[in-house]
């Protein structure tokens, strides 16, 4: 992938300051202004309401800094990444951050800057700098800029067009990583998977060109042990159930959740968490030909159970099922899977608010306290036992598409739980796109979930 580091200025950088002002303390904020600048707020009708960054003038036509308005308490609670918005609008060179933050919104700001400064400028000609901002006293600096370029190698990935992300490109960013960090992978390609027992993921991607593969690494040589499993479909035409053109418009994002995973795989051994890490992406590409699998087959699973396909374009699980079937063999500690999985959760929730499924309540409870405390929010959803009989068409043992068209996302979950056998498992049915551009998110690709598991790991796994 292109080199898109995004880092906090080098300490000591003469920087200009950005005044973060809210409503309430806008007049105490005025009264310490010259004269100059407080007639130039005055003409901006500038009184520290959410918005745009408002420059300040010096002598001489320069800049002296800028000022931020915040809004109210209620513009506050609505805004993610609030600061953010100064990052992309303020003149290169560096910025440093006055106003008084708690320690998890001063935290947030500057996550937020760096995220604003990233660029997926790989097709373009001209490339524009960003502002920098001096690391806020008290802020782990080197873990956030972890996190951030974290999030750069999953933005990277899914921004990247099918032509030049197919599962070898995808197989060569997963060695990547692992070569980065010292971790070992194998993989099981084309008519390997059938040797070796992994019938679904090679009927999904046995008809495209591009061979079928499973990507497998592993890392750390003590701890409990985490299993991430990140769907990696390159791109997903909908195979026979073809989809139409416009459904096909931003398949490119259907490997967001393989590419998730690698982020936080990349900030797990990033920091050195004590654990024994094994990351498993089963990469294909959904494609049509004269062997694609079809409508109405009966496919055998790793595990075992029969699965009848009732929708091609209801591939993802497939190749999920495969991979957790695999991970369950060794019994992990805690068993993740990331997916952008079904339109159901987007009707549900929409594009910024994912849903997870766990049936373990500590586990819910840690993860949602963990998405809130580093504004990656997430939402539970129930494994509702309620609606088991809708994933047994009775022909087969499991429906990998039920009719009817209700409750897709937790029937797609419930089909996922019954390969992940006794682990403590949770399913994460994520989007990984930016419908428009917002603070520190940027239309197209975007990782979710992968803050709030990083901050929550410690804790789930008592590391």
């Amino acid at each position: 992938m292109a080199e898109n580091r995004l880092s906090f200025a080098p300490a000591g950088t003469p920087a200009r300051p950005l005044f973060l002002v809210t409503p309430e303390g806008f007049a105490e904020f005025l009264a310490r202004q010259p004269e100059g600048v407080q007639a130039w707020l005055s003409a901006q009708n500038f009184t520290g309401g959410s918005g745009d960054p408002v420059l300040l003038p010096a002598e001489g036509g320069q800049i002296s800094g800028a000022v931020l308005g915040l809004g109210d308490a209620r513009s506050r609670a609505r805004s993610r990444f609030a600061v953010a918005r100064a990052a992309a609008r303020l003149p290169e060179g560096a910025w440093r951050l006055e106003g008084e933050l708690s320690a998890e919104a001063r935290d947030e700001a500057a996550l937020g800057w760096l995220l604003a400064g990233y660029r997926f400028d790989r097709y373009r000609s001209a490339k524009r700098p960003a502002a920098q901002l001096v690391a806020p006293e008290g802020t782990e600096a080197a873990r956030l800029e972890l996190i951030a370029n974290a999030e750069v190698l999953t933005r990277d990935l899914i921004n990247t067009p099918a032509s030049d992300m197919g599962p070898d490109e995808l197989e060569a960013a997963f060695r990547a990583l692992a070569f980065a960090h010292g971790a070992d992978v194998t993989v099981i390609r084309g008519d390997d998977l059938l040797a070796q027992n992994f019938p679904m993921i090679h009927a999904v991607g046995r008809a495209s060109p591009r061979a079928p593969r499973l990507l497998d690494l592993r890392w750390g040589a003590e701890g409990p042990q985490v299993t991430l499993v990140g769907k990696g479909v390159c791109f997903d035409t909908g195979g026979l159930d073809l989809k139409p053109s416009s459904g096909m418009l931003n398949m490119k994002k259907d490997m967001g959740g393989a590419a998730t995973v690698m982020g936080l795989a990349q900030m797990i051994m990033g920091a050195g968490l004590k654990i024994r890490l094994r990351v498993l992406v089963p990469a294909v590409e959904n494609a049509v030909s004269g062997n694609s699998f079809r409508p109405r087959d009966i496919l055998t699973a790793r595990n075992g159970l029969t699965v009848e396909v009732n929708n091609t374009d209801a591939e993802g699980r497939l190749v999920l099922a495969d991979a957790l079937a695999l991970a369950v063999e060794e019994s992990p500690d805690l068993l993740i899977s990331m997916a952008t999985l079904t339109g159901a959760a987007r009707v549900a929730l929409g594009p910024d608010l994912p849903p997870f499924y766990t049936d373990c309540a500590d586990l819910a409870a840690t993860l949602s306290a963990a998405a809130q405390k580093v504004r990656d929010p997430l939402w539970q959803m129930p494994f509702w036992d309620a609606y088991e009989p809708m994933i047994e068409p009775g022909i087969a043992d499991l429906d990998n598409a039920p009719s009817g068209g209700m409750a897709g996302s937790i029937t797609a979950a419930l089909f996922l739980r019954r390969f992940a056998g006794e682990a403590r498992y949770a399913h994460f049915d994520i989007f990984c796109h930016q419908p428009s551009d917002a603070p520190a998110r940027p239309k197209g690709g975007i990782g979710q979930g992968a803050r709030a598991l990083f901050e929550a790991l410690p804790d789930l796994v008592k590391v």
